[in-house]
Parts: structure tokens; sequence; C-alpha cells
């Protein structure tokens, strides 16, 4: 096993005892801690149970169930879809936003915040490991909505080229499920 593969190892079990300790803090089972991370950084896209079910790789039936707790539990919000019929959009309570506010995401952010230059090179290092690792397992990429191929830049604002639909600024800086790698100098 190389270092990096160790190290990798290493993060992973302390960011999944974290997890396990947030949870815990708050009465809940560590992927309801996941779904609510995922939702507080999705797009209109994404914010949907099947999506959870993609970027998690869980069943439907382990996303509803989840989602019932959540709910339950006044920290997440089912609204209709204005624009697609039986499809609903999930939010983030503001009681479910403050159970992540001193989560380890805060935790490791505030440590990179503490190190700018090498958080923007770990970045490009790990999007790029990450993007190969998707390939190589078939699953759907996800990733940052202004960072898509599909992102335009028009007169009247950001639009998304596989929808055609405009797209408000604070959406742009969210993860999208229809996303996929841009050029090289879009990046």
């Amino acid at each position: 096993m190389s270092q990096i593969s160790l190290l990798f190892e290493r993060l992973g079990a302390l960011i999944q005892q974290s997890l396990r300790d947030d949870a815990a803090r708050h009465g809940l089972l560590p992927i309801h801690i996941q779904v609510l991370h995922y939702l507080m950084r999705a797009n209109r896209y994404s914010d949907l149970p099947i999506a959870i079910a993609e970027y998690f790789g869980v069943t439907r039936g382990t996303v509803s169930q989840t989602l019932a707790v959540l709910e339950r539990k006044g920290l997440l919000t089912k609204e209709p879809d204005a624009r697609h019929g039986k499809r609903v959009q999930l939010k983030l309570t503001p009681a479910g936003e403050s159970v992540l506010g001193e989560s380890w995401v805060e935790r490791v952010e505030q440590v990179l915040c503490e190190r700018p230059a090498q958080a923007a090179a770990l970045e490009r290092t790990l999007r790029n490991l990450l993007s190969a690792m998707q390939r190589v397992n078939g699953q759907r990429a996800f990733g940052l909505c202004r960072q898509c191929a599909h992102f335009l830049t028009e007169d009247s604002g950001a639009r998304c080229g596989l929808t055609r639909e405009p797209l408000a600024t604070e959406q742009t800086v969210r993860i999208c499920r229809e996303w996929a790698a841009a050029t090289a100098e879009r990046v």
C-alpha cells in the first residue's frame, strides 16, 4: 500500500468518526448528516431523492427512510417542483442548517482556510482523482455547476446549456447531478 492510499484510509477513518460523533450529538445516523450536507450544497437539479440515491450509491428505499426521519425531525421540507409535475425538491429548514453549523465539514474548511495556497493545489489534485475514480467505477460525476461543460455565461447572466434554463448566481456554486467535465481552459 502506498503512502497516499494509507493517508486516504486514515483521513477516511477520521472523517467517518467525526461524522458518527456529529450524528450522535443530534440523535441522528451518519447518513442523515451526509444527506443534510448534500442538500446544503445541491442545486435545483440535484435536490431530488433520486439524486441523493445516485450521489451516495444507496437504494431509493434507504433515501425514502432517511428523508422521512429528517422531515419528521423538522430538518428538511419537501416542496412541489412547479416545473416538473410530481417531483419534489428538498430544502433544509433553519433547524437542518443549524445541525451542520459545527460539523466535521466546517472544521476541515477552517483548516483549509488557514492554508489557501495548499488548499487550491489540493482541490485540483483531489478533483482530478475523484473524476478518474468515478470513471473507473462508472458513477455519475456530480460537480460544481460553474465548472461544468454545460455552464454558459451570457449577457443576461448564467444559463445551463443542457436544460437551456437561466441559473441564479447561488445555483452556480452548488453541486449538480448533470455535471460534465469542462475543457481544461474552463476549469
